[in-house]
């Protein structure tokens, strides 16, 4: 029903008549839902539109978009993350809760129940609830809405058509009967997977749900009885829940990297944000602030509607921390106030958009350094130290490409004399090198690659250069071409 319910609460579906969702399937086309009226009349999803017409010639047919149910699906998941923080869906419209220690706010969970069938009915949505001991169990159970995982049919268990067919051959109806039966002869005649199926819909087994969203290890929450709208009520109730995170993180001894505020409106909206640290941190003042700047630089504003019910705070990533030493000279408090900027950038600007360079495991020198965000973890790879007093073997600035220039030497394979770059003439007055590197032949093909002959040079002007021939005279190439590859400050 959930295809046929979402087209009714979206208004796109006919008013007064009876309407069907179809796509082609197995060289026909075919209903895959049906709306309550429809259903009244007597079709059901499988039957060919042509068959469907000629019993109710006022059908409506509407083409099946499985990812508008998709999506529909995943904010019914998102929305459920209130009841439990292990929520799976089991699509085309099946959605699976592990409400383990979870039913206390509403009394049981049957309460539980209850409350979340009162939302979906508020949205238009009708929910066949049920609790079992594993999700299969639950999932058969609310699927033929029985009371007794025994009593259900056979036709309960993830197994293909033919085998369906055999146990009601064999006589075997409902899982109660197979249940009696020896594990083996079943497992020699219908393979493994029937025996391990029903061994997790009795119970005996727990494959237990995969969540969507990985639980996190430290989590605080704030269940209201009245609605909060206002930005500063919402930023009041984070502040008290960043301080319980950071007793729980104190209590462990270890800090976090990220922390997830998710803001649990009244009609089933639920707005995330996030943000990331440098470094291990419980200090309830540096979070709140941080949670303040994350809302102030948000390009869409947050919309409460009717005001948030719930808000929870999560901290996914967490590291160990042990008391800080500080340092005679300073040091420590420096390194802290320098990280505390850079989170505040982080969260101002994006994570991804505040970055640093970092070492790379290469003598290519456009691969010996790349750009990577501020809170990843560099390789463990140490930058080249200078010889002391002598000036740096690399510019700063390098260009990607190399640009190519004209160049007159003395001899084919000598140093340059005079370049021209962007319709400049350089006349080099000084010049150091060459500095061969050879190419990475064993990462090619043909096991070759043109050498470097790199320059350091200056002009008449002072300006430094990098320049460097690209193969050698004469042996790897007739007619070497000249480039520029970086500026020295």
């Amino acid at each position: 029903m959930l295809p046929a319910e979402r087209l009714l609460t979206s208004g796109g579906a006919p008013p007064d008549a009876p309407f069907a969702l179809v796509e082609t399937q197995r060289g026909g086309i075919r209903l895959v839902a049906v709306d309550a009226a429809a259903q009244a009349l007597g079709l059901a999803p499988g039957l060919t539109l042509a068959d469907a017409r000629a019993r109710v010639p006022e059908l409506v047919a509407i083409d099946h978009q499985p990812a508008a149910d998709a999506a529909l699906l995943g904010w019914l998941a998102d929305a459920c993350d209130r009841y439990s923080p292990s929520v799976a869906t089991d699509p085309p419209q099946g959605l699976v809760l592990d409400i383990s220690g979870c039913s206390h706010p509403y009394g049981d969970a049957a309460g539980l129940a209850d409350d979340l069938a009162r939302r979906l009915a508020r949205h238009g949505l009708t929910a066949r609830l049920a609790t079992g001991d594993t999700p299969d169990a639950a999932l058969a159970l609310a699927r033929f809405g029985a009371e007794n995982v025994r009593a259900l049919p056979v036709a309960a268990l993830r197994v293909d058509a033919e085998a369906h067919l055999a146990l009601r051959r064999a006589g075997l109806r409902t899982i109660g009967d197979l249940a009696v039966r020896p594990r083996a002869p079943l497992a020699a005649r219908f393979g493994t997977v029937l025996p391990t199926l029903l061994a997790q819909m009795l119970g005996e087994a727990d494959p237990h749900i995969v969540p969507r969203r990985t639980p996190p290890a430290i989590s605080a929450e704030a269940r209201l009885a009245e609605p909060v709208a206002h930005s500063d009520h919402v930023l009041q109730i984070i502040d008290r829940l960043v301080v319980d995170a950071g007793r729980q993180l104190v209590a462990r001894g270890c800090g976090g990297r990220r922390f997830d505020v998710a803001l649990f409106r009244a009609d089933g909206h639920v707005a995330r944000l996030g943000i990331e640290t440098g470094a291990a941190t419980r200090d309830p003042a540096v979070l709140a602030r941080l949670f303040r700047e994350r809302i102030d630089a948000l390009a869409d504003p947050l919309d409460p509607g009717f005001g948030y019910d719930l808000i929870r705070l999560a901290v996914p990533v967490v590291l160990p921390m042990g008391i800080e030493q500080l340092r005679l000279d300073g040091g420590a408090v420096g390194d802290t106030q320098l990280a505390a900027l850079l989170d505040r950038l982080g969260t101002r600007l994006g994570r991804s958009r505040v970055r640093r360079l970092a070492a790379g495991d290469s003598h290519i020198p456009e691969q010996a350094a790349f750009e990577l965000p501020i809170g990843d973890a560099p390789p463990p790879i140490a930058w080249p130290a200078p010889e002391p007093g002598e000036p740096p073997l690399r510019p700063l600035h390098l260009f990607d490409p190399p640009q190519r220039i004209e160049v007159l030497a003395e001899v084919p394979d000598g140093p340059p004399r005079r370049f021209r770059w962007r319709r400049v003439q350089h006349d080099v007055t000084r010049f150091e090198g060459p500095e061969r590197i050879a190419a990475e032949w064993w990462r090619r093909r043909d096991g070759q690659g043109l050498t470097r002959d790199y320059y350091r040079v200056e002009d008449a002007r002072g300006r430094r250069f990098w320049l460097f021939r690209h193969g050698l005279y004469g042996t790897e190439k007739p007619d070497p071409a000249w480039y520029v590859h970086g500026l020295f400050a």
